[in-house]
């Protein structure tokens, strides 16, 4: 079956019902959402308090936006997309204030859920390398381009189909796919590279 997508229809009950004013059906939505969003901020920044800062503005602002929501996509592709363009402004913002490197990253990975999912049962050796691995990965991500990294996070993380991107992106799927083509050439050679 793989990811189950969000119907355009089983947000709209809510969603209505926040436009009318009802600020626990907007509170149903967000905490419906934030672990997927979550995981799109926190990828692109590698960095949980940014994440956190990132995701309070983006439903500050959906709430705002929530009466010019039309429903003519998913409540989901919608309030994915103020996302997006929001970590892509904070990113260039936070470029300009300060020099970004490596150690901005977080090394707290081990406190990721889907990362300890992964390394259960692992020997220390193993989950020494698969650490390594992540930190690699983490830096591969981050020597992608905002574009690129969010086609990656979006397609490979999240499970994403092509089309739902494009929709997200406000790009054809064309470019979505040439997209990652070209960030997977490049977290290909960068992870080559780790391997040598």
């Amino acid at each position: 079956m793989g990811h189950k997508m969000t119907k355009p229809d089983e947000d709209a009950d809510l969603v209505e019902r926040a436009q009318n004013g009802e600020t626990a059906a907007f509170d149903e939505l967000v905490v419906k959402h934030s672990p997927k969003l979550y995981g799109l901020v926190y990828h692109m920044t590698s960095n949980h308090e940014d994440t956190n800062d990132v995701l309070q503005d983006v439903f500050a602002k959906a709430y705002r936006s929530l009466k010019r929501f039309r429903g003519n996509s998913a409540f989901y592709t919608w309030i994915y997309s103020i996302a997006v363009n929001m970590t892509l402004n904070f990113l260039k913002k936070r470029k300009r204030q300060r020099k970004f490197s490596l150690d901005d990253i977080d090394s707290n990975i081990h406190n990721d859920k889907d990362f300890i999912e992964l390394t259960a049962g692992t020997t220390p050796d193993q989950e020494a390398n698969l650490s390594e691995l992540q930190q690699r990965l983490n830096e591969a991500m981050m020597q992608l381009s905002e574009d690129h990294r969010a086609v990656v996070i979006m397609f490979d993380i999240q499970g994403m189909p092509h089309a739902e991107i494009s929709k997200i992106l406000g790009v054809s799927e064309g470019t979505v796919r040439s997209r990652l083509f070209y960030a997977h050439r490049q977290l290909q050679t960068h992870l080559d590279e780790f391997r040598n």
